[in-house]
C-alpha cells in the first residue's frame, strides 16, 4: 500500500479496521469534511473531532477512494462503477454499497 496515512481503530496494512476486517474490506475513504483517510464511517466517528460530511454529487471526479492492496487512488465516480480495483484487481466488498449514502450524496 502507499504511504497514505489511514486513521482509525486497529487499521492493518490493507486498510481493514476493527469494524470491517474481512478479506474484501480493502478500501479507505477520504472524508469530505476533513480530507483525511479512514477505513469506515465508524472509525471516523470514533477518532475525528467533528461530524462526517458526504461528498456532493458534483465532486464525483475527486480521488477519494484508496485501494488498500496496491495504493491506487480512485475517483468517486470510478469507485461507484467497479467491484474491484482497476489497477490490481483486488475485489471490493459488495456490502459497502449499503453504506454509500454515508460517504456520497
Amino acid at each position: 500500500m502507499s504511504g497514505t496515512v489511514v486513521h482509525g481503530l486497529l487499521v492493518d496494512g490493507e486498510t481493514r479496521c476493527e469494524h470491517y476486517g474481512g478479506p474484501l474490506d480493502v478500501i479507505a475513504l477520504r472524508f469530505a469534511c476533513c480530507r483525511e483517510w479512514y477505513p469506515c464511517h465508524l472509525c471516523h466517528q470514533a477518532v475525528a473531532d467533528h461530524d462526517a460530511r458526504q461528498w456532493s454529487t458534483d465532486a464525483r471526479s475527486t480521488e477519494a477512494v484508496l485501494c488498500g492492496v496496491c495504493g491506487a487512488l480512485l475517483t468517486i465516480a470510478d469507485y461507484l462503477e467497479v467491484s474491484a480495483c482497476p489497477s490490481c484487481t483486488a475485489g471490493f466488498n459488495p456490502g459497502c454499497r449499503l453504506h454509500h449514502r454515508l460517504y456520497f450524496d
